[in-house]
């Protein structure tokens, strides 16, 4: 037991120390990126740290993997470099038993990232669209979904406008039985527009048996109501900027995902988006463990056996061709070619059998 306590104390100090490596690393990298991005707005150096800091946990959450691998890596090497392999095989332990550590270490990380750490990165990467939005348009553009229908908030100089509708066609640039109240840019209410449908257009939404109530302050609004058969309400949105703000599943936090996907299908929006990225996250886990496996069937070897740097690079791309495959099988699976658990669950499970069979391979017990 202190032999497997000893390898979960490398294996965390390796794990955090790079997390903390790539925590800086991708700071600096995003926050140039930041200031080439506000370049031509006027943002201070104080809100360009801001949204650095909001957007580095989705890098890393992205990376985790990676760093996974990298870290088994570093502690098999350490540990076949002071000969503490030689002295565990010596004594009678098989190599197979100090993989229980690791293994056990990294699905207990998968769990912590997916509970704890997911939650954080959804509200972080929420934070960064609204507050990007707010510096780029004057205001952020918000889609929600509830039991009351479908609400957007359009923001732009002229001012704010919420529009809520009872329904929407599944990219929600048709909206049914439509209400929007423009609000001025002071902050005071302009008008209430109600209509049968709504079309997004280029610049526009197309209103259909529109009826306009004007709210500024010494009107009548009922005395001076006007109805109109087709009517263009301006409009900064466009289909790419609404899909962004129709709940991206990485701004979600896994545990309001279920509702959220219970929502979608009760409004009638196509849940195949949501329903893969939950399942691929429950499945995250596992396809840590995976990567560790990956690691450990290249590394777990001698030094004097020479080929260090070639079993490095050797599971570092082995790594990187699975978590593509991953990542493509989460495309088929968003588009349907394939089932939403065969997208989600196999490519970690494939992974895992794939390197636990190289290790066994290399592996006399």
């Amino acid at each position: 037991m202190k032999l497997h306590f000893y390898f979960v104390r490398k294996f965390l100090l390796s794990f955090f120390g790079l997390l903390a490596a790539f925590f800086v690393l991708q700071a600096l990298v995003e926050l140039v990126d930041q200031v080439r991005r506000f370049q031509s707005f006027d943002v201070s150096f104080g809100g360009l740290v801001q949204l650095t800091l909001l957007n580095v946990p989705q890098g890393l959450y992205q990376i985790l993997p990676l760093v996974m691998i990298l870290s088994t890596i570093a502690l098999f090497l350490g540990l076949a470099r002071s000969s503490e392999l030689v002295v565990v095989r010596a004594a009678g332990r098989s190599a197979l038993r100090a993989l229980i550590a690791p293994v056990a270490v990294s699905f207990l990380i998968g769990v912590v990232v997916v509970a704890v750490f997911n939650p954080i990165v959804a509200a972080t990467s929420k934070g960064y669209h609204d507050l990007s939005q707010s510096y780029r348009q004057g205001g952020a553009d918000v889609l929600s979904i509830s039991a009351e229908g479908l609400w957007l908030r359009q923001g732009g100089v002229e001012g704010q406008t919420v529009i809520r509708a009872a329904s929407a066609n599944p990219d929600a640039t048709v909206l049914f039985d439509v209400t929007f109240l423009a609000y001025a840019p002071s902050g005071g209410p302009l008008k209430r527009i109600e209509a049968r449908e709504a079309r997004l257009v280029t610049g526009a939404w197309e209103l259909t048996d529109a009826t306009v109530w004007p709210l500024a302050s010494g009107l009548n609004p009922e005395a001076n109501v006007t109805h109109s058969p087709q009517l263009n309400f301006p409009s900064t949105l466009t289909q790419e900027r609404i899909r962004e703000s129709f709940g991206a599943p990485n701004a979600i936090s896994i545990w309001d995902l279920p509702a959220f996907i219970a929502q979608l299908k009760q409004a009638g929006f196509s849940t195949q988006r949501h329903s893969i990225w939950m399942q691929m996250e429950l499945a995250q886990p596992l396809f840590l463990v995976a990567m560790v496996l990956v690691g450990a069937a290249f590394t777990m070897r001698h030094a004097r056996g020479g080929g260090t740097g070639t079993a490095v690079l050797a599971s570092v791309l082995l790594g990187f061709g699975l978590y593509y495959i991953r990542n493509f099988a989460q495309v088929l699976g968003e588009n349907g070619q394939i089932p939403v658990m065969l997208a989600a669950w196999a490519p970690p499970a494939a992974s895992v059998l794939l390197a636990w069979g190289l290790i066994l391979h290399k592996e006399d017990g």
